[in-house]
């Protein structure tokens, strides 16, 4: 893999995205309660009582919402400086990774599931991500051989 100083980012954004959609949906939830719950309480007559309530969950869920896009740009930001030419290696038993000066590997066996995110795997060892695969580096050939052994190990899922 060449040195993209947008790569870096692209996978931040690709790992975080995927613990930071509940931010957006609790806001949306959140949000859509104050909304409803400010337009019933002034049908009420007690908008007077219950408005700051219902001001602060319309506001705190617009916050959350806004969450995701802020980590993700900032991510973006500052992850351009960690780009370095990197490899994979990926065999039946490991995947070995290499960037710069650092390796580090991931046995088959401890990974529990892959998801499929916006042109990456994203490897899971438990619950937490480990690393993610980029597609848009491997051959049509590779990407369909490595989907067929995921596959076979039943690791492919959401």
């Amino acid at each position: 893999m060449p040195a993209d100083p947008a790569y870096p980012g692209r996978v931040a954004a690709v790992l975080s995205g995927e613990r930071l959609r509940r931010y957006g949906r609790i806001g949306a939830t959140l949000a859509g309660i104050g909304v409803v719950g400010l337009t019933l309480a002034r049908a009420a007559g007690w908008g007077g009582q219950l408005s700051p309530l219902y001001y602060a969950m319309i506001v705190g869920g617009v916050l959350s919402m806004l969450y995701a896009p802020w980590v993700r740009f900032n991510a973006r930001r500052r992850s351009g400086r960690y780009a370095v030419e990197g490899d994979y290696d990926i065999d039946d038993d490991n995947i070995m990774m290499r960037s710069g000066s650092e390796s580090g590997g991931i046995a088959w066996d401890g990974v529990t599931r892959v998801a499929d995110a916006e042109g990456f795997w994203i490897v899971y060892v438990g619950r937490m991500p480990a690393t993610v695969i980029p597609r848009e580096y491997m051959t049509a050939e590779d990407t369909e051989a490595l989907r067929a052994f995921m596959a076979g190990r039943d690791l492919l899922g959401t």
